[in-house]
């Protein structure tokens, strides 16, 4: 495994519209939801708003078992020309700044009303209103689960997962799970929403990933994702022969039929998912390709391979098989997440990682090159 760091190579633009990753928009994710509800915080909500200058504390109320902030501050005189988030912030001390500027390009916080940028700034008498969902600390158990670190700071942590390893708990998931293993290695990650996880890989795909370690970084992966400056590739095996490479630009959403499954469908009912391929190597069976994408849609690599009639090998769900030749088997789909690359959330160095192909998919790669294509 190699790692590269190019000093002051780029910088990462910030973003001036910002929504957070929804489930589906985490990378090759799979469909399993977040508990965000509180232990003993079941009850209606009580409509809350005060009209206060400066404060230290921020009651809270609840929504259906949701722990909200519905708040108006006024703001003093000491406090005009600061920016909103910078406003906001001295207003709210208990919540850091990176999670203030989260919840204004959500538009969870509106200035006398409307909502504004980040980077506005505030009058004496303007009046700051926030109506928040607080994301529950992960209350799940840390497990030790060995873990392939990569590279780690005091901001990220980069590791190489498995095949075979969840990312994190849900339905017939409850331990064992990436988010487990996390939660052993480092645990103030339970302090920060899915325990630092910005983005994730099937169960059956393995390779980089980075996890955040502070709202900061958290905040800043989260936008690089969103602008598409982080660079995935990787490494697929497919059944058919490919002649060349090409960019598959279709939506992706929810199956029609098979709600388990996700499907190109139109424009209407899915996300915009581009994703671009190059062959790397083929032979009359299968081909090697190498897979970049412009977005992180669900199953977004196996779901538009196999629209193109090139299904991953070893994926049952969207038309792979797990006999490939001469009555070989492979007991998994054949996708690895090869290399990474991001912006350091703090210092803006580029970084770069790298993996090794895993045992299985080399096989895979051997074949080829003893069976060439035509």
């Amino acid at each position: 495994m190699k790692s590269k760091v190019l000093k002051n190579l780029k910088n990462t633009e910030k973003l001036e519209e910002y929504s957070d990753f929804s489930d589906e928009e985490f990378l090759e994710g799979i469909d399993e939801s977040f508990d965000e509800s509180l232990d003993g915080s079941e009850g209606d909500a009580q409509e809350v708003t005060q009209q206060i200058r400066n404060v230290s504390k921020i009651e809270r109320v609840f929504v259906s078992g949701q722990e909200k902030i519905i708040v108006e501050f006024v703001v003093a005189a000491e406090m005009a020309g600061l920016r909103l988030d910078q406003a906001a912030t001295q207003l709210m001390p208990e919540f850091s700044r990176a999670l203030i500027q989260e919840w204004i390009k959500a538009e969870k916080i509106k200035l006398n009303g409307a909502f504004e940028k980040a980077k506005i700034k505030v009058s004496e008498g303007d009046k700051i209103s926030v109506d928040a969902e607080i994301e529950s600390k992960v209350d799940d158990v840390a497990e030790h689960i060995d873990l392939n670190i990569i590279y780690e700071d005091d901001d990220v942590l980069v590791i190489n997962k498995p095949v075979g390893l969840v990312v994190h708990p849900g339905a017939g998931n409850a331990s064992g799970t990436l988010m487990n293993a996390l939660l052993f290695h480092c645990p103030a990650l339970r302090n920060l929403p899915r325990a630092g996880i910005v983005h994730r890989l099937d169960k059956d795909t393995s390779g980089l990933m980075v996890v955040a370690k502070t709202h900061e970084a958290r905040q800043s992966l989260i936008e690089q994702l969103q602008v598409h400056d982080v660079s995935r590739v990787y490494i697929a095996f497919v059944h058919g022969y490919m002649v060349g490479g090409f960019t598959i630009e279709e939506p992706i959403g929810r199956h029609p039929r098979v709600r388990t499954k996700m499907a190109v469908v139109s424009e209407m009912s899915g996300k915009p998912a581009v994703t671009h391929v190059r062959v790397l190597a083929r032979s009359k069976a299968i081909s090697m390709l190498e897979v970049s994408l412009e977005t992180g849609r669900t199953h977004q690599i196996r779901v538009h391979l196999a629209y193109k009639g090139y299904p991953l090998v070893g994926d049952l769900t969207y038309g792979g098989r797990r006999q490939f030749a001469s009555g070989e088997v492979f007991e998994h789909h054949a996708l690895h997440a090869k290399s990474l690359s991001f912006a350091h959330p703090r210092t803006e160095d580029w970084l770069e990682f790298d993996s090794e192909i895993p045992e299985p998919l080399l096989k895979l790669q051997e074949y080829i090159q003893t069976h060439p294509g035509y």
